[in-house]
């Protein structure tokens, strides 16, 4: 899961913001925002009455690099109470410039949102370390509770009718014209918050719009803990004799997990992707990898107290009655309408132009699996289990790459400092381990790093790192932004973290990772390098729109392979060689290997959550629903979606990517095109003149400038489809 949780000091402009994502409409002009002449304003709160609470979730970030976290100091009890003391202040501080007699501005109606909510916002960070790194059945009592009350809170933010008229007056008002194009950005962003979002329904449709994002937040909570409940109580032991096919370091962290679970002398394949995917290639045992296979994307599927198909529906309906009430046909509709795609259409077209490539791929790829099961006389039939094993048996006869090969050169501390001299190049980043215990961390695996300037010494922020799987820490890899730079209130520095589930190995045994979670570790440090290089002056524009902020972390994928990364930091975990060319040959001729899995897998998801989000609910079985529509596109047999409806926590969990998991395509359809203008340039991948042009453009404005000018200002005209089928291996078509 390659997943960015995007944040912003306020939490009322997290709350709009991640009630509507983001806008992509045209300011009034189209000159791109200069960030080093913005002013710095001290903007005034209204004061507000509320008694003191001593609650260290609340308070100010204290410390060296501009404050930092009390993640030591973190404790459950103190959760719900900061929240609801929060949530009382913010809605006071609210109400207060609602209430303000002065007629309507910039500076006392959209500055002082963007500051309220400061100490909530602390207490969310805090929320979110427990929710995705560090998740207990304490917690989830705590989230079931809270989840419906944060909800309620939202609905009294965007239903405030005294607060919308101000933001309206704003909006409409002449003044806007002489703003900047950033105030004029934050402004359309604020006022598409509200309008979005209810603010204009008349009283009976606006008290069922909050019931149902009460509901849905309820939903959407026990569906995420659904998953990770199968994730944690799925655990399977296998025995010496079962480990045929496994590599060493593979058998090493199995046997350390089955004994952090007193299971001495056995070996754990736990219910994550990072144990299921090596297991799946690697082991012999075809039973083993059935079973494997089956219960991983079972999740949530089990007919038992943790099946998320009921959840599912009600989801779907609430959903489609709530767009209803603004007068929208479907979800999708609604979602997208504010996105770079704007339509479901547009979004559908991109995905139906690349499926017929795709699966007509996977047809070469399986027979040519067929082929190798026939030889060996194994009498089988490929199956979705067979898939990955096969795979690379295809690889090794094709290509003689060896994926356990390759992984002997990707050490994760090797790869961590390859991430690190391409933030230097690109970005003139300096990263230096802090100090040990200067800066608290939440748990004994994370480690943190101090991010200057090369040239200047200037402190950026801080880079933290997650990067092992444990009980309560939730699948997949993400990047979150503790704090991100602002600058209309006094500058702030960026807090970053990166976390991932890379399999723990045995004290004293290297980390080593596949191929494709190195593209993964770059990819997610991408949204990372998005968060520490931006400019954006206020905290509202310190998101993005869904559909683009994937682009910046794939294109971050592309230097893994570049040569110089190659030749200096992926060396042999035990010679320190560097990888010999003759590898590094199979390696850039297998590139479009396994495209046709790769590319369908993850668009039979995509197209499925468009089609949910764009069909009637009523009465929706989500089994049946999956399957029929996967049987009108033709799904290949041999393959399941990345993500089944059950544990699609993209989509069901949240509402960041629902209508939305397209997104990734609608990305790499950039991600290809500007990868093409380095490849143009003089110098290649490391060409200063291009660097300089994508981190103005592409990463320090985040959310200040339209996604696609600031596309258009980079690479001189839109994206093309062309350069994403020709890295793909596919047909372009004409």
């Amino acid at each position: 899961m390659r997943k960015t949780l995007l944040t912003a000091t306020s939490l009322l402009a997290l709350t709009l913001i991640a009630c509507s994502d983001t806008s992509t409409k045209e300011t009034s002009t189209k000159a791109p925002v200069d960030m080093q002449k913005t002013e710095t304003l001290n903007v005034e709160m209204p004061s507000v009455d509320m008694p003191s609470i001593d609650n260290v979730l609340l308070a100010e970030f204290k410390g060296p690099y501009g404050g930092v976290p009390a993640f030591d100091k973190m404790q459950l009890k103190d959760i719900k109470p900061a929240l609801e003391w929060g949530m009382a202040k913010n809605l006071k501080e609210v109400d207060a410039i609602a209430n303000n007699a002065a007629a309507p501005t910039f500076e006392n109606t959209i500055l002082p949102m963007e500051k309220a909510g400061a100490e909530l916002d602390r207490a969310f960070r805090y929320w979110g370390i427990w929710s995705s790194n560090m998740s207990s059945p304490e917690f989830r009592t705590i989230q079931g509770e809270m989840a419906p009350k944060i909800s309620e809170f939202r609905s009294k933010i965007t239903q405030n009718e005294k607060l919308f008229d101000r933001v309206k007056a704003v909006y409409e008002s002449d003044a806007v014209k002489n703003m900047r194009p950033d105030q004029q950005r934050l402004v359309q962003l604020t006022y598409d918050g509200f309008a979005r979002n209810g603010a204009t329904l008349n009283a009976e449709d606006k008290a069922r719009y909050a019931a149902i994002n009460k509901r849905l937040s309820e939903l959407h909570t026990k569906f995420a803990n659904n998953v990770l409940a199968d994730e944690e109580g799925y655990i399977l032991y296998i025995n010496e004799d079962q480990l045929s096919g496994l590599s060493d370091g593979y058998i090493k962290a199995a046997a350390a997990t089955a004994t952090d679970n007193d299971k001495d002398g056995q070996y754990a394949i736990t219910n994550t992707r990072s144990s299921m995917s090596p297991f799946l290639t690697y082991s012999d045992e075809r039973d083993l990898r059935q079973k494997v296979w089956e219960t991983y994307y079972s999740r949530g599927d089990n007919g038992d107290e943790h099946d998320n198909n009921a959840i599912i529906a009600e989801i779907l309906k609430l959903r489609d009655e709530r767009v209803g009430l603004l007068g929208y046909d479907n979800y999708a509709q609604w979602r997208l309408e504010n996105r770079m795609a704007g339509t479901p259409e547009r979004a559908l077209e991109l995905m139906e132009a690349v499926w017929p490539a795709a699966i007509a791929r996977v047809s070469e790829e399986v027979a040519d699996m067929q082929a190798i099961a026939d030889k060996e006389g194994a009498d089988i039939k490929i199956a979705p289990w067979d898939y990955r094993y096969y795979a690379e048996k295809v690889r090794k006869d094709k290509y003689d790459l060896d994926s356990d090969e390759v992984k002997q050169y990707l050490q994760l501390d090797k790869l961590t400092d390859a991430m690190f001299y391409v933030a230097g190049e690109l970005f003139n980043f300096n990263f230096t381990p802090v100090p040990e215990g200067s800066v608290s961390v939440f748990h004994p695996d994370v480690n943190v790093w101090e991010v200057t300037d090369k040239t200047t010494g200037e402190n950026i922020g801080l880079w933290y790192l997650d990067p092992f799987a444990r009980p309560g820490k939730r699948s997949g890899a993400w990047a979150t932004t503790y704090r991100g730079h602002t600058s209309y209130d006094g500058v702030t520095n960026v807090l970053s973290s990166n976390n991932s589930n890379f399999v723990k190995t045995a004290p004293g045994e290297p980390v080593l990772i596949s191929w494709d979670d190195a593209n993964t570790f770059f990819h997610e440090f991408g949204h990372a390098l998005h968060s520490l290089s931006g400019k954006a002056v206020y905290p509202g524009l310190n998101g993005g729109v869904r559909d683009y902020t994937e682009f910046q972390s794939q294109l971050l994928e592309r230097w893994l392979s570049t040569d110089y990364v190659v030749e200096n930091f992926l060396v042999h975990h035990e010679t320190g060689k560097p990888m010999p060319a003759a590898l590094r040959q199979k390696i850039k001729d297998a590139a479009t290997f396994n495209q046709g899995f790769s590319t369908t897998e993850y668009l039979a998801s995509a197209l499925v959550d468009m089609r949910y989000h764009t069909t009637d609910p009523t009465d929706i079985d989500p089994d049946k629903f999956e399957r029929e529509t996967l049987e009108s596109l033709g799904m290949p047999k041999e393959i399941v979606m990345r993500h089944r409806s059950p544990h699609f926590g993209h989509i069901f969990s949240g509402e960041g990517y629902s209508a939305g998991y397209y997104g990734y395509m609608w990305a790499d359809v950039l991600t290809s095109d500007a990868a093409e203008a380095f490849k143009e340039a003089p110098d290649g991948f490391y060409d200063k003149d291009v660097a300089a042009k994508l981190v103005k453009y592409l990463f320090a404005p985040r959310n200040s400038m339209d996604p696609a000018d600031a596309y258009r200002a980079f690479r001189g005209r839109d994206a093309d489809i062309a350069p994403l089928m020709r890295d793909r291996g596919f047909p372009v078509p004409e």
